[in-house]
């Protein structure tokens, strides 16, 4: 985060709920101190793709709850179909994200890391890099990659999450919590990696990694100052 100055944040996600996983507590950190912050989700579940209608109409109730609860300056949505990223010419998702990064003018932006198992995840990490180079958006001054559980400690290549930024959350880890909350279809009980219990615990290790109670790490890619 590049201090004594206003920054321009975008957090894009995969999914709905990847960012509030990722980097919730620190979007809400952004947000009291008075920065802009954006919200892009690139894939979206659709009945064309055999999704339900009230599936449908459910994930987009609580896209919109999770939203008024952030109080993101503006939200996108990209489209795409939801675990089919790898079918869809990485030319067009590069396209669509660079629109939206030059409509933004973004300072900071937060991804998914390109380690995590979700071919999704994966897919939007390549083409933000690519929509990201400096002489394409001279913008951007940092460009971070967060943690997702249940995606990012699922990677069984030779990547690895290999965190370099640590952010407190203290302030923010029930909130951030009480979001997560929204996504009904996604957070389950423990032992489910996407659980409060979990959550809790891996901003617990964060904190206990950086000299504070809870905390988000983060992954730094990029940085122009």
């Amino acid at each position: 985060m590049t201090s004594n100055q206003k920054s321009v944040v975008l957090v894009i996600a995969p999914h709905p709920d990847d960012e509030t996983l990722g980097c919730g507590g620190t979007l809400l950190r952004h947000l009291d101190q008075g920065d802009d912050v954006h919200w892009l989700i690139v894939t979206s579940v659709r009945e064309e793709d055999g999704w339900s209608p009230a599936y449908v109409a459910e994930k987009n109730r609580q896209i919109n709850l999770v939203n008024k609860h952030y109080g993101f300056l503006e939200q996108y949505q990209l489209g795409f179909p939801a675990a089919g990223l790898d079918a869809v010419p990485i030319r067009l998702i590069v396209e669509a994200i660079e629109k939206v990064i030059n409509s933004i003018h973004p300072t900071t932006l937060y991804i998914p890391s390109g380690c995590d198992a979700h071919t999704d995840h994966q897919v939007v990490f390549s083409a933000t890099t690519a929509s990201a180079k400096w002489f394409r958006a001279q913008s951007i001054k940092e460009i971070f990659c967060y943690e997702t559980i249940s995606e990012t400690n699922f990677s069984y290549s030779d990547k690895v999450f290999d965190p370099n930024v640590f952010v407190n959350i203290t302030d923010y880890i029930e909130q951030k919590c009480t979001i997560l909350t929204n996504y009904s279809t996604e957070i389950s009980e423990h032992p489910f990696p996407r659980s409060e219990r979990v959550v809790r615990a891996l901003a617990d290790l964060r904190g206990s990694q950086s000299g504070c109670d809870a905390a988000e790490s983060f992954q730094l890619i990029y940085r122009c100052i």
